[in-house]
């Protein structure tokens, strides 16, 4: 349910390689890279205080624990945490580049910054009564810092994106407390209304750079559960899993002279883009004529 806010965070502190922010009085990259560990470690720190107040601050605490919470919301928080390491790796990796980090060095500093973000949430999780350290949390994270690692050692580019979209779920209403009462509250909360997606660029994959072939298409495979209740199945929950197919726009290959919007679609890039979808569940091939 943190998914859209740390996203956010990190993309945010990507884009501090700007002209327009304080890095430009320092041209060396030693002091690149001083001040750029600087920001994020304040970063950092000022989400962790905010995620504090939010979810843990009201909450009874507990000594160092783990809980084993795999089997709830049919993994969808996994999902979530993936694409949250992912997302920090992908813009750690283009900071400790610019900052001129040797470039192995960066891939791997820069590409852990989602894990280590995490790992310190979840040290957070292990000191609340109400919830939890989780290894499943953490083999999440580990996949979605070496997705964007990989990727960047083998392509240098980042061919295959996890995405994230929202709709809201015919349950939403339901529990006002569980899944949030505002639009924003339950794209964080309502795992029901959640889609993860894995979009591969289809131009980068078969090498059609010289054809009029969009650069910036890509398919989607996208993965959500429905009817969820609550994080582990009771009697009358008839929750079931979707799998769908669609197609999406790498926003971040899209040709614009525009400074602010190269950096808006830079933000915003791990929304999926709502096409039509297939989505296959219950045995059963739907046809949505717009999917979100």
């Amino acid at each position: 349910m943190r998914f859209v806010l740390i996203v956010v965070l990190f993309s945010y502190a990507a884009n501090l390689e700007s002209k327009s922010f304080i890095f430009e009085d320092y041209p060396f990259k030693d002091k690149k890279l001083k001040h750029l560990v600087i920001s994020e470690v304040s970063v950092f720190s000022l989400a962790l205080v905010g995620f504090n107040e939010l979810w843990y601050k009201n909450y009874p605490k507990s000594n160092f624990h783990f809980v084993n919470d795999n089997s709830s919301w049919l993994q969808m928080d996994k999902f979530g945490h993936a694409a949250t390491s992912y997302y920090g790796g992908v813009n750690g990796i283009k900071l400790y580049k610019w900052a001129g980090l040797e470039y192995k060095k960066a891939v791997w500093v820069g590409g852990l910054t989602g894990l280590l973000f995490n790992s310190t949430i979840e040290i957070l999780d292990g000191f609340s009564a109400n919830w939890g350290a989780s290894l499943g949390d953490v083999f999440a994270n580990s996949m979605g810092s070496l997705l964007a690692i990989s990727q960047e050692l083998h392509w240098k580019e980042q061919k295959v994106m996890l995405k994230y979209s929202y709709s809201k779920s015919v349950i939403a209403g339901s529990n006002n407390e569980l899944f949030g009462n505002t639009i924003l509250q339950r794209s964080l909360k309502d795992y029901n209304g959640q889609t993860y997606w894995l979009s591969v660029n289809i131009n980068s994959f078969f090498e059609l750079e010289k054809s009029s072939f969009p650069k910036w298409l890509n398919f989607a495979l996208g993965y959500s559960g429905n009817a969820m209740v609550s994080a582990q199945n009771k009697t009358g929950d008839n929750r079931y899993r979707q799998i769908l197919f669609s197609l999406d726009l790498d926003l971040t290959r899209i040709n614009t002279k525009n400074k602010f919007l190269k950096k808006l679609t830079h933000v915003f890039s791990f929304v999926k883009i709502p096409f039509p979808a297939f989505e296959f569940s219950n045995n059963q091939l739907k046809l949505h004529s717009i999917y979100f």
